[in-house]
C-alpha cells in the first residue's frame, strides 16, 4: 500500500465539485464518523467540496485499532489534509471534532499553511476545563451521556448488539477528548469562528467565548437555538454562517 493510498484512508469526499475555490474538512463527534457530515455536504452551495475525515476503528476503517488522544488524531489527519492544500482549506468540528480541527490547523500554521477558517462547534476552549470521566464509566453510564445530549441515530444505541459494536469506538473518543490537555497559550493565526447551541448542557456561553483566547485572528462567537446537536436542526442557518466566510 502507498503512503498516497493510507492517507486517502482518512478522507472521503462528500460533495466534489468539478472547479471548486475552497474545500472544508470536517472532523466528527465522539463516536462520529466520516458520514455523519453527509446532510452538511449535500445542503452546501457553490463552488465548495466538502470532505470529512474518517478515524480508525469505524465504518471501512473498523478492523483497525482507535486512536486515544487527540495529538494522535490530528498527526494522523494531517498528511491527508495536506495532499489538499494546492486551495484553500477550511477546518470545520464538532464536539471532539473541534479540539482535532483545532490541533490540525496549529500543525497546519507549523509547517506554513495557514488555514481560510477555523469552524469549531459545540465545544468549550481548550483553556476552559473541566474534570470528566465519562470514557471510564461503563457502558450503561456511556450510553445514559449519549441519550443526554441526543444525536442523530442514537436511538440505534438501545439495540445490545448495535451498542455493543459502536461503544468501543465511542469510549476511545470520550478518552481523547478528556485527557486532551494543550498548552495554556495555544492558538492559531487563522480567523475562529464558535458555533454553538443556546441550550448545550457541556458548553457555556462563557466557555464559547473562551475560544477568542486561542487566536490571534478575527474571532466570532455564533449561537443558535438547540442542545449540543443544533447543527442538524439549524442546518440551513450553519451551512450559511459557513459559506459566508468561505467565499473568495
Amino acid at each position: 500500500m502507498t503512503e498516497s493510498t493510507v492517507h486517502e484512508r482518512w478522507l472521503q469526499r462528500l460533495r466534489p465539485h468539478p472547479r471548486p475555490v475552497a474545500r472544508m474538512i470536517c472532523f466528527a463527534h465522539a463516536g462520529g464518523s466520516a458520514s455523519s457530515f453527509a446532510t452538511l455536504a449535500r445542503a452546501v452551495d457553490g463552488p465548495f467540496e466538502v470532505l470529512a475525515v474518517q478515524t480508525p476503528g469505524r465504518q471501512d476503517r473498523r478492523r483497525e485499532p482507535c486512536l486515544e488522544t487527540v495529538a494522535e488524531l490530528a498527526a494522523g489527519a494531517l498528511p491527508a489534509v495536506f495532499e489538499h492544500r494546492e486551495l484553500p482549506i477550511a477546518l470545520f468540528g464538532h464536539s471532539l471534532g473541534a479540539v482535532v480541527a483545532f490541533e490540525v490547523a496549529r500543525l497546519m500554521e507549523a509547517e506554513g499553511v495557514v488555514p481560510r477558517h477555523l469552524f469549531v462547534s459545540g465545544r468549550r476552549a481548550p483553556s476552559a476545563m473541566r474534570y470528566e470521566s465519562v470514557h471510564r464509566r461503563s457502558d450503561a453510564g456511556i450510553l445514559t451521556e449519549l441519550r443526554l445530549l441526543g444525536g442523530p441515530g442514537v436511538e440505534m444505541l438501545d439495540d445490545p448488539e448495535i451498542a455493543a459494536a459502536f461503544l468501543p469506538a465511542i469510549r476511545s473518543d470520550y478518552r481523547a477528548v478528556e485527557t486532551y490537555r494543550p498548552e495554556p497559550d495555544a492558538r492559531v493565526r487563522c480567523p475562529v469562528t464558535v458555533l454553538v447551541g443556546d441550550r448545550d448542557p457541556r458548553v457555556s456561553r462563557a466557555e464559547a467565548e473562551a475560544w477568542q483566547s486561542h487566536t490571534s485572528g478575527v474571532f466570532e462567537l455564533r449561537e443558535f437555538p438547540g442542545g449540543h446537536f443544533y447543527l442538524w436542526d439549524r442546518l440551513a442557518d450553519v451551512v450559511a454562517a459557513v459559506q459566508r466566510e468561505l467565499v473568495v
